[in-house]
């Protein structure tokens, strides 16, 4: 079970090919409880299969410091049928990857993220066509506006995609209002890396934006593209995986948003 979570996270060394095959439909393991529930202890809420504790794929106890989205976790695990499917569960997902790599990395993560604010998808604005032009700015300006006004954090846009280097004093005050919670954190890297934009994922967090509007402005060309010429099933299927990611991300986001730092 552990090495199946730590490949469908990415984590394998396995070839890629391997990989997809472990974690087909045929090789995942069969549901071994009845019940999933949430038992409070150590400060927090602890996922339990038939009352014994889940653990992460590195041996911590799956627990979420809310109980909410400790129920959450385990629907998760209550909603799987025959067998466990990873990929199904990208809520456990997040969990493990918090608990096991941002609680003890924090200042990392952070520094991760922060590195999307010298080249985030807001900068970089389409040249044409107008409905183009007008679509990012709709979308994209209000954020920009806000890290101005109310974080100080004055950035730089450009045409095209040759790079525009920001000042050091807007790249500050936008990395000084990252969380430290590591939960928090942890989901605002998945928003980070899917969207392309860290400003994006700090509006979400600061309760500027709703998760649809993040989603709806950090898909601005793609949803362009997608009117002039159509989505291939593969590519339906990407966005879909992404975005059960993302909405998983949001679901922390909105749990623990009164424990903002």
């Amino acid at each position: 079970m552990r090495d199946l979570f730590d490949e469908v996270a990415g984590k394998s060394p396995l070839d890629p090919n391997e990989a997809v095959r472990r974690t087909s439909r045929a090789q995942l393991p069969k549901r071994f409880y009845t019940e999933a529930g949430v038992a409070e202890e150590n400060g927090g809420f602890a996922v339990r299969l038939d009352g014994r504790a889940v653990k992460t794929p590195s041996r911590n106890a799956l627990a979420a410091p809310d109980r909410a989205l400790a129920e959450a976790i385990a629907a998760e695990w209550q909603a799987q049928g025959e067998t466990i499917d990873p990929s199904t569960m990208p809520l456990t997902r997040l969990a493990n990857s918090v608990i096991d790599g941002v609680a003890g990395r924090v200042e990392a993560v952070t520094d991760d993220i922060a590195k999307y604010f010298g080249s985030d998808l807001l900068f970089y604005r389409a040249e044409h066509p107008e409905e183009l032009i007008a679509r990012e700015g709709a979308h994209w300006d209000p954020v920009l506006f806000w890290a101005k006004d109310a974080l100080g954090a004055h950035f730089i846009l450009a045409q095209g995609i040759v790079h525009v280097g920001q000042p050091e004093t807007a790249l500050a005050a936008a990395r000084a209002a990252l969380p430290a919670d590591p939960w928090l954190l942890g989901a605002l890297h998945v928003v980070t890396t899917i969207t392309g934009s860290a400003l994006l994922a700090l509006a979400l967090a600061h309760g500027r934006l709703e998760a649809d509007q993040v989603w709806a402005a950090a898909h601005v060309d793609e949803d362009w593209n997608i009117e002039q010429w159509g989505l291939d099933e593969e590519a339906a299927a990407r966005r879909a995986a992404k975005q059960a990611e993302f909405a998983a991300a949001a679901q922390v986001i909105a749990a623990l948003g009164s424990r903002r730092s």
